[in-house]
Parts: C-alpha cells; sequence; structure tokens
C-alpha cells in the first residue's frame, strides 16, 4: 500500500486506504494528509510529531505542532518558537521565528520575532538583506511581497524585484498571468506587471486554458479571455446601473440623514428603545423610527428586540468620541452642501474664484471649534504613520507650517521628544493647540516671509488647498527659512498620473479653496520653482504619502 493512497478519515483520527479501511490501528486526536517522502502531521494530547504509513513514528521527537514536508523540510511549533526539521526529526538551523512558511524551490517564508517578513534558503540563511510587511511562498521561481505602504510586487529567488509595479493586492503566477488589484479593481498581469487588458472586475479567478471566471462590479458572473473580452455570461447583472446611478443621485439623503441625527442628539441618546429616545430627545416618536430605520439603512445603528444601538461605525458621530465625525456631518451638510451649488458657475466661468473658507470660519464663533475638531479627527486617522516615515534623527528644529490645532506635531514629539517643534498657523487655529513638551504655537500667516529658522519643515495637507501659484509663494517662505540641503515634508494624498482617483475630492478643493489634488510629478515642478527638488517619495499604507524636497 502507497502512502500516496492514503486519505484523512472523516473525524480526522487515522488515515484510510481508497476503501475507506484504516491503514493503521493508532488514533491520534488530529492527523493530516501525506507528504513525500511518506510522512504526515499528526497531533495527540497536546504533542505532535510525524508518523509513517503504518502510524509508528518517524522520529522521537515531540513538538507542539507540526505540518506538512516541503522538498523535505516540514515547519514545526516547538516551546521556543517555530522553525524546519528534517525526516528525521533534526533541526534545519538553530535559529527559531514567530512563523515559517512551505519551502518552495529552495526558499520560504519567514516572520521573525519583530513582525517582518524575509525568505530563507534550505539552511536557514536570509536570501536577501530586505525585510518585508508580509511575503508568500515561491512559486515557480516567483514571489508575492508587501511593502510597509501596503502595496505588493513580485520578487525572484535572490530577492529581486521582478519589475516596477506595485499594487493593492497581488498573487502569484499561473499559466503566465497573475491576479492583481489596483484602486479600480481586479485585473490579470503578465510578467512584467502590466494589466493585459484595460477592464477591471470585483473579483477574478486565474486563468485556466486561456479563459477566467470573473465577477463584474454589478453582480453578473463572466468568461473572459486574455484580452479581457467576454467569452460567455453565467449570471446576469445582480444590480443595474440605473439603480446605482439613482442611489448616488440621492446621496444626500445619506449626508442629511447622519447630520440631521447628530443635531437631534441620537448617537448620544444611544440605547435605548424608539419610545424611551423620543421622550427623552423631544421628537415624534413615528417620525424618529423612520430616521432610526435609516441609520440602521447606513450600519450606523442596529435594532435587537425593541433596543436600539451604536455600532462601532456609528460611535464615530459621538461627540466624545476621539476621532469624532459629528463635526464633519454638519459641516458636510450645511455650509459645505452650499458650496457645491456653485460647481456650475465654477466651471463656466473663468474668473470664478473660490471662497475665503478659512477666513469664513474664522469669523464665525461656533463653527471655528467645530471645523477644527473635524480637521483633528481626520489629521489622527490620517497621520499616525507619518512620523516614521519622514526618517528623522530626533533632535532638529522643526517648522509645521499650516499644521492646524497640532496634531502631527504631537504625534512627531511622540516619536522623537527632543525635537524642537514650531506650528504655524492662523490665530484661531494655534489658540487650540494643546501643551506638550518641545511644542510651540505661534499664529502666522504663511504668504509672508516667517521669522524663523529651522533645520526641516512639514507642510501636511497645506499645498493642496491652493492653486499653483500660491502653492510656490508658500513654498518660497518655506524655502527662506532653511539651510541649504534642509528638507521639506509635504504631506499629500497623489493621483495617478493616468488615473481617475480623486476626482470628487478635486472638485470639492476647487469650490473650497481653489486648490486642486496633485500627482507627484506636479509636486515635484512646485518644489523647484520654490527653490526645492524633490528627492524621494514615500508611500505609507495611509491615504496620504509623503514627498521630500531638498533645499538648493
Amino acid at each position: 500500500m502507497s502512502w500516496r493512497s492514503l486519505a484523512v478519515s472523516d473525524d480526522a483520527s487515522h488515515h484510510v486506504d481508497g476503501a475507506g479501511v484504516p491503514a493503521y490501528t493508532e488514533r491520534f486526536d488530529e492527523v493530516l494528509k501525506f507528504h513525500a517522502p511518506g510522512l504526515a502531521p499528526v497531533l495527540r494530547g497536546g504533542l505532535a510529531w510525524h508518523i509513517t504509513k503504518d502510524g509508528a513514528e518517524a522520529y522521537s521527537r515531540r513538538f507542539l505542532r507540526t505540518f506538512g514536508f516541503y522538498e523535505g523540510l516540514a515547519s514545526v511549533i516547538s516551546s521556543d518558537g517555530w522553525h524546519h526539521i528534517h525526516v528525521d526529526g533534526r533541526d534545519a538551523y538553530p535559529a527559531r521565528y514567530a512563523w515559517t512558511g512551505n519551502l518552495q524551490g529552495g526558499r520560504y517564508p519567514v516572520r521573525e520575532r519583530d513582525g517582518s517578513y524575509v525568505h530563507i534558503d534550505a539552511e536557514g540563511r536570509p536570501a536577501y538583506a530586505s525585510r518585508w510587511r508580509y511575503a508568500g511562498d515561491f512559486r515557480d521561481g516567483v514571489a508575492v511581497v508587501q511593502a510597509g505602504d501596503g502595496r505588493s510586487t513580485h520578487i525572484d529567488p535572490s530577492g529581486t524585484l521582478l519589475h516596477d509595479r506595485w499594487f493593492v493586492d497581488l498573487d502569484v503566477f499561473h499559466k503566465g498571468f497573475a491576479r492583481a488589484r489596483d484602486n479600480g479593481g481586479w485585473m490579470h498581469v503578465d510578467v512584467k506587471g502590466w494589466p493585459i487588458y484595460e477592464r477591471r472586475f470585483a473579483a477574478v479567478e486565474p486563468f485556466y486554458n486561456g479563459q477566467a471566471r470573473v465577477e463584474r462590479f454589478d453582480g453578473g458572473l463572466e468568461v473572459i479571455d486574455e484580452r479581457g473580452q467576454l467569452v460567455a455570461e453565467l449570471r446576469p447583472a445582480r444590480r443595474s446601473e440605473f439603480a446605482d446611478l439613482s442611489g448616488d443621485l440621492v446621496g444626500f439623503w445619506r449626508t442629511d440623514t447622519i447630520a440631521t441625527a447628530v443635531e437631534v442628539g441620537v448617537f448620544e441618546a444611544l440605547p435605548g428603545t424608539t419610545s424611551g429616545l423620543a421622550e427623552r430627545l423631544g421628537l415624534q416618536e413615528a417620525r424618529l423610527g423612520a430616521l432610526l430605520r435609516g441609520l440602521s439603512d447606513l450600519r450606523l445603528v442596529r435594532r435587537s428586540g425593541e433596543v436600539w444601538s451604536l455600532t462601532e461605525r456609528g460611535a464615530l458621530l459621538r461627540r466624545d468620541h476621539a476621532n469624532t465625525l459629528a463635526d464633519a456631518a454638519l459641516e458636510y451638510a450645511r455650509p459645505m452642501r452650499q458650496l457645491w451649488t456653485r460647481l456650475p458657475e465654477a466651471l463656466r466661468d473663468p474668473s470664478w474664484k473660490a471662497p475665503d473658507i478659512f477666513g469664513d470660519v474664522a469669523t464665525d464663533s461656533p463653527r471655528v471649534a467645530g471645523h477644527h475638531r473635524m480637521l483633528r479627527s481626520y489629521a489622527r486617522h490620517d497621520y499616525p504613520l507619518v512620523p516614521a516615515a519622514l526618517g528623522l534623527r530626533g533632535d532638529e528644529r522643526v517648522l509645521d507650517v499650516g499644521g492646524g490645532v497640532g496634531v502631527l506635531a504631537g504625534l512627531l514629539l511622540d516619536l522623537h521628544p527632543q525635537l524642537d517643534v514650531v506650528v504655524i498657523d492662523r490665530p484661531e487655529v494655534v489658540a487650540q493647540v494643546p501643551w506638550q513638551q518641545g511644542l510651540r504655537a505661534i499664529a502666522a500667516d504663511f504668504f509672508e516671509p516667517l521669522s524663523l529658522d529651522a533645520d526641516l519643515a512639514v507642510l501636511a495637507r497645506v499645498l493642496h488647498d491652493w492653486e499653483d501659484d500660491k502653492a510656490v509663494h508658500i513654498l518660497r517662505n518655506v524655502r527662506r527659512a532653511l539651510p541649504k540641503g534642509g528638507r521639506v515634508y509635504l504631506v499629500e494624498m497623489l493621483v495617478d498620473d493616468d488615473g481617475t482617483f480623486g476626482g470628487l475630492c478635486d472638485l470639492h478643493l476647487l469650490l473650497a479653496t481653489g486648490g486642486r489634488e496633485r500627482t507627484a510629478k506636479e509636486y515635484g515642478a512646485l518644489l523647484n520653482e520654490a527653490g526645492f527638488y524633490l528627492e524621494d517619495v514615500r508611500t505609507i499604507s495611509a491615504l496620504p504619502s509623503v514627498l521630500v524636497g531638498v533645499a538648493r
């Protein structure tokens, strides 16, 4: 009887042959399938090892968990960590890891104690110097790795990038093509990382004999060829373009429902019954019921029996949440809604100028605190990974130009307590900067020369608010405050040269400030005009990227 003919029994306690006859008399708490050279992992009484086809132990050692053999090595868990063993139970190397993968093509991925991934050879030696946020098994000499910014690419066994393309998600190659996802959706790419067709899908399967099954964004299923062309429709659309467009047309329903719930205090009043909430908030019970059902559609509240309560998503709309979006709900539903009514005028009139939104907020005392609480919440969400991406020594003098209420400055000081950080912004804004050791807040106009010297400057989501000439003016003032070789770090959401991502943000900036989102190349041109050169673009696993400019 060959071990290749054995399968795991229905209760996973032993192995059986093709007729369902047990291969041996031993019974275990768990068995896994056999792998070459004919050994299977087993577990009993909290101890694990490998057995031969007749149920006998392959060696005398015991582990906490064992896995299948690949190319002569198996992953095991010992009391001191994960590692690999030979078929006779001997350690393949002395190192221990937080996790180990399977040996494929002479390489296997491991996760080190610090959480980073690397590929190791059969002797336990790192195959290259880089470390990754994640690394998968090799297949046909190619593996997927993920960088610290969350993007993925392919590498060869020496750790060399197979191409210079990076993706939101990625798979290894199958039949010459890999599944890949960019901001537009899933597709297939060739060995150079280039899409083999223009279409994007909600999901794709690997190609098989030149065809692949895919799911469209409307829920329909298709079979496509390698040009992305329809071969057969397996399921019609589950949603229609008509219905999707209708949903977009009534987007203000969602905005106003959320803003109204914030305004009348629903999120602070929960949990409660409809009648109890209505009495507490002074609202009509039946009409409040409709509001609560609408909030449930938006996944903000849930009902259990007669009691309504907040979801995790809904909790973000409580005014006392650390990252509250209650103020954002009111801003978007009220003053910013009015800005959007001027979009036709902005598109038609070449002399149209955006309002002075910062000045308007400053003159509206009730709005000042709420508007900047909104910006604080967005900063707290978007900026936690930025300080590490700057790569500072930790003792520099830093200008945080347009630094708002000091969120990024505080994060910088949390990482580098010896920094000297100065936040520069409007008077009504810096008045809200909390005290922190090493942090000063100065009211100043960054369109005027800055009477401060620094080693470096940070502008986080500042330049996107301004047209090119004004952005260059700000950068020139910053340049005067820095020595030659000093760095300016621009924290901005980048748009692709050939993509459509960020289009709605562009329209909002046009109407609110007259600014726009830009590509890395466009920011590089602004830096160059202001006396800097673009040294680097650093992506992080968050909305913004960090562009590094060096003063000439």
